[in-house]
């Protein structure tokens, strides 16, 4: 049986989640609605922290849980890591309606 190393939450996701600290210059499979894809990491991915599942151009959003969690500052490659350096956060909004 082959370990989880990722989860991705909805199918509009375009980022998933690392479960443990993935190195750059590996590839590993991640399981999308059903189907696996395999990604090449090209940039160390710490546990906990984002990895796009797609390219991601300048400006748009980045998707986890179904919805925008931040705007890219720049463009992100499939299997580059997201975080502070090329995302910026959209404030919470849930709960405050």
């Amino acid at each position: 049986m082959t370990k989880i190393k990722t989860i991705v939450i909805d199918k509009k996701d375009n980022v998933a989640t690392a479960l443990e600290s993935l190195p750059g210059g590996s590839e590993i499979a991640i399981e999308i609605q059903g189907t696996m894809e395999k990604i090449k990491l090209l940039s160390d991915i710490p546990q906990g922290h984002k990895l796009a599942l797609r390219d991601i151009k300048k400006g748009d959003s980045v998707i986890k849980y179904g919805e925008p969690i931040g705007q890219s500052l720049k463009n992100i490659s499939r299997g580059e890591h997201v975080h502070v350096q090329n995302v910026a956060s959209k404030p919470l909004l849930r709960g405050r309606r």
